[in-house]
């Protein structure tokens, strides 16, 4: 009953587009995979990856020059690379940030079949290229997640301790209340985000329209209710399911929040764990059920270049600037010999004197010993004269 219970909901509750909308293609020259039919850049590449559970999925993986953190990106419901691709470079420009987007299995050109467990096995596969094929450390990582694709994300995020920052676009609670207002999770619900949000111990931030026909509002506003770590939520008036990346509040809110956490200190990095495997918990169940009325395809819609402002739109170089500055007011502070000989003079003065009150203690400890035959009385009192 169980398996039947889980290849129904998949069928309902995944929505591949149908057919890709993209190819995949090897040049001749090179035999780097190309993704058809864009055209290939310098810092594109594109990966073919296996993952536990056998299948192999596709992912892209966008490389900007300044980056100091990567978004792992997990996209919606009915959504591919080949309609991701733009939106992909596009924030990696304007966050300047590197970026990896992946398609689950049995999405695009990626194999096997859609389930929730293998897009849990999905994600993990990609965050194992960032760490072992890019060098990327688990504290420069922001997972990000749309829709269905806040499923994985959390999955991830509650088993990494050290992550920079999750960013939740349109989230779910779980599959089930999606479509009932159930009070409690059932055995038999997917992508149970209530339960895990709590575990997550880095900043969250949410992003969710008012307007959502697919899922409401206050899926979101929920979640941030429950975040262990709180970052100002981005709740955009009148903004639906498909279409939150053509407001302007949506890449300037993105930009500051990625501004913050790569100016936070690492103090939940100082002991790191290892997390080149990942737990197999043994109360997570294969039970995929429906979750999403049907519905049509949702375009992603794309954040153009010169729709939003750039002025002031890179607050990572702040600490660069501090660090400066910190070493301007060292490099003042000793610049000139006459003040460095001050310094010195200062320092000799001070040993002088702590030397001088050594020798004057140890003087009145003699006297005191000489005058052993007096009262005591008399001597404590002489002993505080000459000290």
């Amino acid at each position: 009953m169980g398996g039947v219970t889980s290849s129904m909901a998949s069928k309902l509750a995944f929505f591949p587009p149908n057919p890709p909308s993209y190819k995949l293609v090897t040049d001749g020259l090179t035999s780097l995979l190309l993704l058809s039919p864009f055209p290939h850049r310098e810092n594109v590449e594109i990966l073919k990856l296996p993952t536990r559970r056998g299948t192999e999925i596709v992912a892209i993986y966008v490389r900007h020059p300044m980056a100091t953190s990567t978004l792992l990106y997990s996209h919606g419901n009915a959504a591919d690379l080949g309609q991701m691709y733009e939106l992909f470079i596009e924030l990696s420009i304007h966050l300047k940030v590197n970026l990896m987007g992946y398609d689950y299995s049995g999405y695009g050109q990626s194999s096997g079949k859609p389930s929730e467990q293998n897009t849990y096995a999905d994600i993990e596969a990609a965050y194992k290229c960032l760490e072992e094929s890019y060098g990327a450390k688990q504290e420069d990582i922001i997972l990000y997640g749309q829709s269905v694709g806040s499923g994985p994300t959390l999955d991830l995020a509650a088993r990494l301790p050290n992550l920079r920052a999750v960013v939740l676009h349109s989230p779910i609670l779980s599959g089930l209340r999606v479509m009932y207002s159930v009070k409690r999770s059932y055995w038999f619900d997917i992508y149970k985000n209530v339960d895990k949000i709590p575990l997550v111990k880095c900043p969250v931030l949410i992003i969710h329209g008012t307007s959502d026909e697919v899922v409401d509002c206050s899926h979101g506003r929920q979640l941030w209710e429950l975040c262990k770590e709180k970052y100002e939520p981005l709740w955009l008036k009148g903004g639906k399911h498909c279409n939150l990346e053509l407001f302007p509040e949506y890449i300037r809110h993105l930009k500051k929040f990625v501004s913050s956490v790569e100016r936070s200190p690492s103090r939940r990095h100082s002991s790191r764990r290892s997390t080149d495997h990942f737990e197999n918990s043994s109360s997570r169940r294969s039970t995929d059920q429906q979750f999403e009325q049907p519905r049509r395809s949702c375009d992603v819609v794309f954040v153009p270049v010169e729709s939003c402002s750039r002025k002031s739109t890179d607050r990572r170089e702040k600490p660069r600037k501090s660090t400066d500055s910190r070493h301007e007011k060292l490099k003042s502070q000793f610049s000139h010999p006459s003040e460095k000989l001050e310094k010195m003079k200062m320092t000799f003065d001070q040993m002088e004197r702590s030397r001088r009150s050594v020798d004057c203690f140890e003087k009145s400890r003699k006297s005191v010993d000489h005058q052993m035959e007096r009262a005591r009385k008399s001597v404590d009192m002489e002993w505080i004269r000459s000290g």
